[in-house]
């Protein structure tokens, strides 16, 4: 096939049933990708590296194997591009901060390890907010990534650049990392799929840690079909990462094949009032209608400590952020000052020189909020709080089957909009944070446009370790609307 616009456009399973049936090669396929790239990525700055040669390499690989019916599955030839917070051995990892400039990986995280022994195409480095601490992507030490469907707006964050990379038609598949809110809000504002599973569902190990409690790795793509795909890849427990979980990992893709009998979904009280702008409020409308015609039971469920959740979330995240960034000390393995005249000015200016702005306030709050004195105040405090939002969750599945909201108050704001007021930012996580403090999986769909054409998108939360049900109630409504097939004029 040379028509390289026809490939681009293709998600990950019409790709793969492609290269089945012989009507184009990966090597193709990876070039299409790498000539999009080339075409629009210095509009969208999706991209902070790729390495061509390797992509192209690994691409042969997987047609040799092809020739000889050898293929790994249905992700072989496929490229899949990581959030510069996965390790890719022998690959830069950034976390798009000076810090780790010139830092590349010593060896591959387990889920890029899944990726390669799928056959995946791996390759590619995608921008994010320093350290995956951000909403907007505007915090990245490299510039910002921005939104493929309004230039002028930011992609969300912090995987901005793994949706803006999808949603771009850059490349099918990507994978990013979820704290707080970090793959569905940008899943939101750039019009594509964004999955956070279960906390211990994907292996951490090789994930440059944010906050260690709450972090965890998922897939973007343009359908939850292909969401599915790359979640039942990379899922499954890890002796390396003691937080792993030792369930059994359900064939997700196939689960999707059968008829979903219509459940009940909860509608949460708390995450309808004020704050939402009309406009998500109508598209969310219009999907709650739309399951009500599928005959869908909504019932109503109240979260009463949904308000706690951004504070509890903040001191708990920078808590466990000072610490884990504590590593990046100028003497090990990163960026050394070069004004340092002792070892206290090496920490001390290392760190000053290499960590942003943000980086440095969410350290300075954890440092705080760890140190003598206010430990019980404020982090013993925050963790009591945190087991509440669980328990409100857990009371609430006694009654609905999964819980539908927005994912994001408003769809994507302008570049500088809210980046001098670090309140109004942190409130853009206010429907997702939650989810991450009970360790439950969420996804995001894309639920319709505001009026000026940008993407809105809904969220559906399910209880732990039933991504089987989530991603079957969420591919019902996405298989029908196909809101995420639509593309951006670049």
């Amino acid at each position: 096939m040379s028509d390289h616009s026809e490939i681009f456009s293709l998600t990950g399973l019409e790709i793969s049933q492609g290269l089945a049936e012989g009507k184009f090669s990966s090597e193709e396929v990876t070039q299409a990708f790498i000539s999009r790239i080339k075409e629009v990525d210095e509009k969208v700055h999706a991209f902070l590296s790729y390495d061509e040669d390797d992509m192209l390499e690994q691409a042969k690989s997987s047609d040799n194997r092809r020739s000889t019916g050898q293929a790994l599955g249905p992700l072989d030839g496929v490229p899949v591009c990581l959030k510069d917070v996965i390790s890719a051995k022998g690959q830069p990892l950034t976390a798009a901060s000076k810090i780790l400039e010139n830092y590349r990986s010593p060896y591959d995280a387990t889920v890029t390890v899944k990726l390669k022994q799928a056959g995946a195409v791996v390759g590619g480095r995608l921008n994010l907010d320093e350290f995956a601490m951000g909403s907007s992507t505007e915090n990245s030490a490299y510039g910002p990534t921005r939104n493929p469907w309004d230039l002028e707006r930011v992609p969300g964050g912090s995987s901005g650049g793994s949706s803006a990379a999808v949603a771009a038609r850059e490349t099918p598949l990507t994978l990013g990392s979820d704290t707080g809110g970090s793959i569905r809000q940008p899943a939101s504002l750039c019009g594509v799929v964004g999955m956070k599973p279960t906390y211990g569902r994907v292996s951490r190990y090789g994930l440059a840690a944010f906050a260690s409690s709450l972090d965890q790795i998922g897939p973007f793509s343009q359908t939850v079909e292909d969401a599915a795909l790359l979640l039942e890849t990379i899922s499954g427990h890890d002796p390396l990462d003691s937080t792993s979980y030792p369930a059994s990992v359900p064939g997700y893709l196939n689960a999707l094949k059968g008829k979903l009998e219509p459940c009940k979904l909860g509608l949460p009280k708390e995450f309808f009032g004020e704050g939402m702008d009309d406009e998500v409020r109508k598209a969310i409308d219009q999907a709650i209608a739309w399951y009500k015609e599928q005959g869908y039971e909504m019932v109503e469920v109240s979260l009463p400590t949904t308000d706690l959740s951004v504070p509890v979330y903040y001191v708990i995240a920078t808590a466990e952020a000072s610490s884990n960034l504590a590593r990046y000390d100028g003497i090990r393995y990163t960026k050394r000052s070069e004004h340092s005249e002792n070892a206290i000015d090496v920490y001390a200016k290392s760190r000053g020189e290499g960590f942003g702005e943000e980086v440095k306030r969410r350290c300075i709050l954890g440092a705080y909020g760890l140190s003598s004195g206010y430990y019980d105040a404020y982090y013993l405090r925050a963790q009591k709080t945190r087991t509440l939002i669980r328990n409100d969750f857990e009371k609430a599945f006694q009654k609905v089957d999964a819980i539908l909201t927005p994912t994001s108050p408003t769809p994507a704001f302008k570049f500088g909009e809210k980046s001098e007021d670090p309140i109004s930012m942190y409130l853009s996580d206010i429907y997702t944070i939650s989810t991450n403090l009970a360790g439950l999986p969420g996804i995001s769909v894309p639920c319709g446009f505001s009026e000026n054409g940008l993407p809105i998108g809904m969220q559906l939360i399910g209880q732990a370790f039933e991504e089987e049900k989530l991603l079957a109630i969420a591919h019902a409504y996405d298989r029908e609307l196909q809101y995420g097939r639509k593309q951006p004029n670049l």
